[in-house]
């Protein structure tokens, strides 16, 4: 999918067409077709290469740099059900005269940009745009996590109850979708780090351009993404420890069901020793006594009833 929009001086979002596209555009292509990343390639000159390296869903975050164009790869949350969360890598891609975002699939940090949200940015401010894309990945790392932790609350909840194997589930999705967070946003704050450097002097390239009034938001956006990377590995560590408590209360009771059998099987074990010896065919004791039944069931109900008494004190139920 290819879509063009572009920010006018006064007014709302325009979406422009391959014929009309103008300089100052904002050029989304999501799961881009081989013809799409040819044509927007001749259009601003830009290698095909450099637009597909979005497309590998293991890529990691990092900053590329070319001739005429500085692409920015950074991973952004997305949330694929109740407990399910995943990253998903976004290349941001700067020239002289459009911004290029390119993803597998769409995601919630784009959808925000819109026509309904045209007054908070503009498409023709590229580095300002390149940042504020940045900052709302960021944002959507905190409301996911949020989420995530009370998630969590919820299933310990559920475990304090009872012990099912749904909640035991959730709570591994939960861990793995915390780690995904992890190593993105570490990888984040990489590039985050090598673009705060660009004021300073030490820039990548003329292409990117930082203004006096985009440092504030390019240090908001590094506050955020470094919030949100200490609470990714907090609930990472709580969630663990978490999963090994559960996970000793499960052994644990396991231990007192099978005590409690062998207790049981000791006490049953008693009658059927004691019934066995008269059941057999040699003579016996009481053998012609018509009272006899009574009396070994009742022998061997003081016993087990004595047995039953002596685990009772050694805990065994």
């Amino acid at each position: 999918m290819l879509q063009i929009y572009k920010s006018m001086e006064s007014g709302p979002l325009e979406e422009l067409s391959l014929k009309k596209i103008e300089k100052g555009a904002w050029i989304n292509m999501i799961a881009p077709t081989p013809y799409e990343l040819k044509v927007i390639g001749d259009i601003t000159e830009v290698d095909p290469d450099f637009l597909r390296s979005a497309l590998d869903d293991e890529e990691r975050s990092h900053t590329d740099v070319e001739d005429n164009a500085v692409m920015v790869l950074t991973n952004v949350p997305v949330m694929r059900g109740l407990d399910t969360y995943d990253t998903l890598p976004l290349a941001i891609i700067l020239t002289n005269d459009y911004l290029i975002t390119v993803c597998l699939e769409e995601t919630p940090v784009l959808s925000e940009f819109n026509e309904k949200t045209y007054k908070i940015f503009r498409t023709f401010k590229r580095t300002r745009f390149l940042f504020q894309i940045l900052y709302k990945s960021a944002t959507f790392y905190l409301r996911y996590l949020r989420q995530i932790s009370k998630h969590s609350d919820e299933i310990e909840a559920n475990l304090r109850r009872s012990m099912e194997n749904t909640d035991i589930l959730r709570l591994l999705e939960l861990q793995k979708g915390l780690t995904y967070f992890s190593v993105a946003l570490r990888s984040n704050g990489v590039v985050l780090d090598k673009l705060m450097r660009i004021r300073t002097g030490t820039g990548m390239t003329p292409i990117i351009k930082v203004y006096e009034e985009d440092e504030d938001l390019l240090e908001d956006v590094i506050i955020e993404n470094k919030q949100a990377r200490e609470m990714a590995e907090l609930y990472s560590k709580i969630l663990a420890r978490m999963a090994d408590s559960f996970s000793s209360i499960i052994s644990n009771n396991q231990n007192l069901v099978m005590k409690f059998l062998a207790a049981m099987t000791i006490i049953l074990a008693i009658p059927t020793v004691i019934s066995s010896f008269f059941g057999m065919n040699v003579p016996v004791p009481m053998e012609g006594d018509t009272s006899a039944f009574v009396y070994i069931a009742g022998i061997a109900a003081v016993i087990a009833g004595c047995s039953s008494y002596i685990l009772w004190r050694k805990n065994m139920f």
